[in-house]
């Protein structure tokens, strides 16, 4: 989606709103299974004595798969929108500054980048997720597994005077 900023560029304290929908297609990622609604995003440009900004928020409401014991969770996700955007980039290792083209703004790129750069490393259901069973693959946060401890072969012998 394209935003056309024209009418704000030019006059110090002019804002334009925006609402959109996100493709999902764009916020595809391995973890993600399904969306439960489709992606909101809303917020304002503003000009504010010839800096343009966009603040607003980005929502989403998926399903994930947990990096431990790859069962799925219902997910949502709340991200704040701040980004500085500039007609002119002088510096392109500038990554606090978002570019235009011309006068507009690719709002599908810029929220596609936002979101990307604010996701997690480890996706997890709850906190104290145990994860899967190395032996069995059973889910340890359904309870132990029958597997008991393996005890490393070097302490065998000690394993046996305990067990007398």
């Amino acid at each position: 989606m394209k935003l056309n900023l024209r009418e704000i560029i030019e006059v110090p304290g002019a804002s334009l709103p925006f609402s959109c929908e996100p493709d999902t297609d764009r916020l595809d990622f391995p973890f993600i299974v399904r969306y439960l609604s489709t992606p909101r995003a809303s917020g304002v440009v503003k000009n504010t004595a010839g800096l343009l900004t966009l603040k607003g928020e980005l929502q989403a409401d998926m399903v994930c798969v947990c990096d431990r014991c790859m069962g799925e969770y219902e997910c949502s996700k709340v991200l704040p929108l701040d980004v500085t955007l500039a007609a002119d980039m002088e510096d392109d290792e500038n990554a606090d500054v978002f570019p235009l083209d011309a006068d507009e703004l690719d709002l599908s790129d810029l929220l596609e980048t936002c979101f990307i750069l604010d996701m997690e490393a480890k996706h997890l259901c709850r906190e104290d997720c145990k994860g899967l069973c190395e032996r069995c693959g059973a889910n340890l946060n359904l309870g132990p597994c029958g597997c008991g401890k393996e005890t490393d072969p070097r302490l065998a012998v000690l394993e046996q005077l305990l067990d007398k």
